[in-house]
């Protein structure tokens, strides 16, 4: 299949800036407490706040999100967490000798700037081995500090109602202390609830995928997919690039924009029933940190980033590279972490420069010929361009080191199966 390097998207309005915020299945939890909140936010925002978690060291926000100048952060949490309902689907993990307890399978750190807004999402590998701070569960009990962990073990290190904020300790030590303002966690089986409640999500296959560890078996092309087989795209790591999890990374991150362009759509926005569906569906499935259970606050975070074009929606993975003790792990690549974080912290504008290969879960969608403009067609001026699209190239730009994988939300990507057929 023919890439190319630069399959480009324009940028949406704010709602759709929000839904690049998100994650995953997280993109429709928190912004149908947006879109519906007149409706629903009664019982809903009870249900919300009954399984809330409370921050260690959580600092008091202003009364205006949207008005923050610092910058702020969101956990976002997937666990695997065994529901009746669903643990069929999850094989041994629910049934053999890995049945039992609650991993954080997909661990993602969303950074919001301070003005020019721009939003970072950096996805941490499950396999990482880093130390594990001690934890404290909601009856007081503490669990101590472990030297070197994988990263997936947090949540449930945390103890009960404590595993949120667990990861979050866990990831605020690994980027240098950084204050994490928000958190939220959903199941794997609320993703299916999700999916199924948009009627499913687009994606692109540029190779086959045949994965006999989730049960996937799919076509190179476009598909739509919901239910059990949108959990195995999701979980599906084998069946991807090298088979790691840096590149189930990159394959979660073409769902998330697939996701986002559907959400945005006429299809999901602009059907009431659909987003109060949507919205019951999310909330029921959500645990956020008190600082995100109240839907004015989910509002006001779509406000800070409503002008935020899609090249400042970037999706990175932690740099990494391979553990001495064991090839199946990574640890941190520290100086390349660096490299990022301070990109991060100096509000620069990122430009990813890893060329994708064959190893790597997705590669970039050829956008296919342009159509050339029709001449009696006016040419549209700087003054004309779309909402939160600079006319004027920015100068805080920093080329992050190759060795650092991830897009920008401009770029389509396609999922690289590793079956050759």
């Amino acid at each position: 299949m023919p890439i190319a390097r630069h399959g480009q998207l324009r940028s949406p309005g704010a709602v759709g800036q929000l839904l690049k915020l998100i994650g995953i299945a997280m993109a429709v939890v928190l912004v149908s407490g947006i879109g519906v909140a007149t409706f629903v936010v009664g019982g809903m925002l009870n249900t919300v706040s009954a399984n809330a978690v409370q921050l260690d060291h959580q600092k008091e926000l202003p009364p205006d999100i949207a008005a923050y100048k610092g910058g702020f952060d969101i956990l976002l949490t997937g666990v695997d967490t065994c529901e009746p309902k669903y643990a069929a689907l999850f094989g041994q993990r629910c049934s053999g000798k890995d049945a039992g307890g609650t991993l954080n399978d997909v661990t993602m750190l969303v950074h919001v700037s301070s003005e020019p807004r721009r939003v970072t999402v950096v996805s941490f590998p499950r396999d990482l081995m880093i130390p594990i701070p001690s934890c404290t569960d909601a009856n007081n009990r503490t669990y101590s500090a472990m030297s070197k962990q994988q990263l997936n073990v947090a949540y449930e290190h945390g103890g009960e109602k404590g595993g949120l904020n667990c990861v979050a300790k866990t990831v605020s030590s690994l980027v240098g202390g950084e204050d994490i303002e928000f958190a939220a966690k959903v199941t794997f089986g609320g993703v299916i609830e999700i999916t199924d409640a948009i009627g499913g999500v687009d994606v692109c296959l540029a190779n086959p995928i045949k994965d006999r560890f989730t049960g996937l078996d799919m076509a190179a092309g476009d598909h739509t997919i919901q239910g059990l087989q949108a959990l195995q795209f999701l979980r599906t790591r084998h069946g991807v690039g090298d088979g790691s999890d840096l590149g189930r990374i990159s394959n979660q991150q073409q769902y998330m924009s697939s996701l986002v362009r559907k959400l945005v759509s006429g299809q999901v926005l602009g059907n009431v029933g659909t987003m109060l569906r949507l919205a019951d569906t999310g909330l029921n499935n959500l645990e956020t940190s008190t600082s995100l259970a109240n839907p004015m606050t989910i509002a006001q975070i779509a406000l800070a980033v409503k002008d935020v074009p899609f090249q400042d929606f970037v999706f990175v993975q932690y740099p990494t590279m391979y553990d001495p003790a064991d090839p199946n792990r990574v640890i941190p690549d520290k100086r390349n972490a660096k490299i990022l974080w301070d990109a991060i912290t100096a509000n620069s504008q990122l430009q990813i420069t890893h060329e994708n290969n064959s190893n790597d879960g997705v590669v970039v969608k050829d956008p296919g010929p342009e159509t050339p403009a029709d001449p009696a067609t006016p040419t549209t001026s700087p003054t004309d361009a779309p909402t939160g699209t600079p006319t004027d190239a920015p100068t805080d730009v920093t080329q992050l080191p190759s060795a650092i994988k991830g897009t920008s939300a401009a770029q389509v990507t396609c999922s690289n199966g590793n079956v050759r057929r």
